[in-house]
């Protein structure tokens, strides 16, 4: 039977703690909870069930945090470790967003868990004298409101869609993380997700079946 994994975006679900949700890393795996909590540094510990399921958990937990590399379950026995990402610094003003508002709801949620510009890691691709921020977004968000002006980051695959994205957001006028709009949780399920609705739609229209996510 093919494994259904269901990733949680939502901060209120009494099946999952509220860090595993605060980062993402709550996931209904065949309609069982499962949770990546992300402990510091490259490192996370993965909670569930069944242990056989891990491996596929841990593929898609990464698909959104690539630079965790080393995995443990609660009792800290090591699950799965990969090659260690280069981590950099970044100054703000040198990431272009490929996105274009920042949820406040999500905002809120993601400043619980930093303490510092080494706790914001972004995946990021060169261009320019810069970089292009793939994800991550609602944490450069943070890292302006909390005072910071330097960032983590590593390189990741160029995502070949991303580029219309960022030609939509420089239409807008966003050039930097400081540019992003602020809407609530609602505006943001109407603004943001129809816009990538929309593209996708038209991508898929068009035959080209590279888009994977925003």
């Amino acid at each position: 039977m093919e494994t259904e994994i269901e990733r949680i975006n939502c901060y209120e679900d009494e099946r999952f703690s509220k860090t595993a949700l605060y980062q993402h890393g709550a996931f209904l795996v065949n309609g069982r909870p499962y949770e990546v909590e992300v402990t510091g540094g490259n490192s996370a510990v993965i909670r569930g069930e069944d242990a056989g399921l891990y491996p596929e958990i841990i593929d898609t937990f990464r698909f959104y945090a690539g630079h965790i590399t080393r995995f443990v379950d609660a009792n800290g026995a090591l699950v799965r470790e990969f090659p260690a990402v280069e981590i950099f610094r970044v100054r703000l003003e040198r990431v272009q967003p490929s996105q274009f508002y920042v949820d406040e709801t999500k905002l809120a949620a993601v400043k619980t868990f930093i303490c510092g510009p080494e706790d914001i890691v972004i995946p990021v691709i060169p261009d320019g004298d810069g970089y292009i921020s793939l994800d991550g977004h609602t944490r450069l968000a943070a890292a302006i409101d909390l005072g910071y002006e330097e960032v983590c980051a590593f390189i990741e695959e160029d995502a070949g869609y991303i580029h219309g994205f960022v030609a939509e957001a420089r239409k807008r006028g966003i050039f930097t993380p400081y540019d992003m709009k602020r809407v609530s949780h609602e505006e943001y399920d109407v603004l943001w997700n129809k816009f990538c609705d929309d593209y996708f739609a038209e991508m898929g229209a068009l035959g080209d079946n590279s888009a994977q996510k925003s």
